[in-house]
């Protein structure tokens, strides 16, 4: 799989092609326009000292702190033009945070747009590091608009690293994900034999491109097969709809939390769909409740699975099976082994329950800086231990039970907060649920469940907790039921569990 700057070799393919359309300016720009910038981005880190000088050590890092615009696809490239590694930081983190990965990840640039302008040139001032700004500075490297600037191709190898993407660091700090070239490109090839992807493809990234969602779920992938991505920097359930029935997207990805409130909006049921072919659900267990509202506008509905240090496309339903297996994520894409362990350490052949390990050429190198990391998230022979329960049926279809460290022990029964979840969330009064172990001295431990509701309606405890046990064994209903405005999420839209108490009231 081919190591390096993508965008020449699509040039050639795509010509005039829109590559990427900026919602923010309403620029359409062509696959021969993206690699111009690319290669021009690629001179400019080079008058910036971004230089790979050892080819037997990582390259350089190149920071971004900017919320979704061009110039992340642009630098993405141009890094890959010159063995450099891209890293792209959430801009949601509090300055401590960004200044940790800073720290940890040492990059040789940091570039920011203008609303990140004093905490980006506070943090490098007190690093010594290098901070360009979006709007300014890279507009004033880059050379004449007449011809591509000439920025040889760095010899790589497909095993060299691309970017590292931090993960959200949902306990202790986050660890920084060493994606290599094979990863991307293995990822996008996976996506497009699953999802039949074509040059007609369109569709609107909104989620933010420091994330493995919004850079490889769909904008990649669609890169590679000279599609059309519509960049957005934010997500609003009204204008996102909108977008998608003015450019006639044909596919939609999001979380559960986007998904939900789209169809909570005024403007669902009115918005023309009738392009999209496919809507994918990735990030966390999708109620099925959810999965029906959108096969009821004739939308084929499919819930996914995947990760930032695998893929992230990992398992695939298809559009026969989405029904027939609502609540499965699906089987193994075409370039992913895939093996599950119980909990006694063997493999399950056939349909039971254990820990999802992941092998092939779409898991990455590690993590940057933390050998010991590494080594404790890989087997023996290779295989990322993703640290996800599944579900396998007889046909071989994986559900996600849950975060194998969020599962807890009541009465001696090993309970996995997503499956009750999955089930609260159904409740028609219910937008959100997260459930926690509590400590009880009479069972060791029971559920608590958080609970966010659907605009301005009240609910009957009482009322949820029957709900719940009508449809689930007794030891799995919480015992302790909190209502709050709104769950905690991070930037992906998975919630951030560490963050809800576990103190027993009294």
């Amino acid at each position: 799989m081919f190591p390096g700057d993508w965008t020449e070799g699509l040039a050639r393919l795509f010509g005039e092609s829109v590559a990427v359309v900026d919602e923010a300016s309403g620029e359409r720009i062509s696959y021969r326009a993206l690699a111009w910038r690319a290669g021009a981005c690629a001179a400019a880190l080079v008058e910036l000292g971004v230089r790979r000088s050892n080819a037997s050590e990582p390259g350089p890092r190149v920071a971004v702190l900017a919320k979704n615009r061009v110039e992340h696809l642009e630098l993405l490239f141009a890094c890959a033009r010159l063995g450099a590694i891209f890293l792209p930081i959430n801009w949601r983190l509090a300055e401590p945070e960004v200044g940790y990965i800073l720290d940890d990840a040492a990059p040789t640039v940091l570039l920011y747009d203008e609303a990140f302008a004093e905490v980006a040139q506070r943090l490098a001032s007190a690093r010594g590091l290098r901070a360009l700004s979006l709007d300014a500075d890279l507009p004033r490297l880059h050379k004449s608009k007449g011809a591509l600037p000439v920025v040889p191709q760095a010899a790589l190898s497909e095993h060299d690293p691309w970017l590292v993407l931090y993960t959200s660091g949902t306990t202790g700090y986050p660890k920084g994900a060493l994606i290599p070239y094979r990863q991307v490109a293995y990822n996008a090839l996976n996506t497009s034999v699953a999802l039949d992807l074509t040059s007609k493809d369109k569709t609107v990234t909104y989620t933010p491109l420091f994330h493995t969602g919004g850079l490889h779920v769909l904008t990649t992938p669609l890169l590679l097969r000279g599609g059309t991505i519509i960049l957005a920097d934010g997500f609003e359930p009204a204008r996102f709809l909108k977008q998608n029935a003015a450019e006639r997207c044909t596919l939609l990805f999001g979380v559960p939390t986007t998904f939900e409130m789209m169809a909570a909006s005024a403007s669902f049921e009115g918005t023309d769909l009738s392009s999209l072919r496919l809507a994918l659900c990735g990030g966390a267990p999708c109620p099925l409740s959810l999965i029906e509202r959108y096969t009821a506008r004739g939308i084929v509905f499919k819930q996914g699975y995947g990760l930032t240090e695998v893929g992230p496309n990992v398992l695939n339903l298809n559009a026969e099976d989405v029904v027939k297996k609502a609540g499965s994520a699906g089987r193994p894409n075409l370039f992913i082994s895939a093996r599950v362990i119980d909990a006694e350490g063997r493999v399950v052949t056939g349909a039971g329950r254990g820990e999802l390990c992941l092998g092939g050429p779409c898991v990455c190198l590690g993590y940057w800086n933390k050998p010991e990391a590494t080594r404790a998230s890989f087997t023996a022979d290779g295989f990322f231990k993703t640290g996800d329960v599944v579900e396998v049926d007889s046909d071989g279809f994986m559900s996600i039970v849950d975060r194998a460290k969020d599962m807890f022990i009541s009465g001696g029964e090993n309970v996995y907060p997503a499956e009750v979840e999955k089930v609260l969330a159904d409740h028609p009064a219910v937008r959100a649920a997260a459930v926690v172990g509590i400590a009880d001295a009479r069972w060791g431990e029971v559920g608590r469940a958080y609970l966010e509701l659907r605009g301005s309606q009240r609910i009957d405890v009482a009322e949820v907790v029957r709900f719940a046990r009508a449809r689930l064994a007794a030891y799995k209903v919480p015992k302790d039921v909190v209502v709050v405005d709104e769950l905690p999420k991070n930037p992906s839209g998975k919630v951030q569990k560490h963050l809800l108490s576990r103190e027993v009231r009294a």
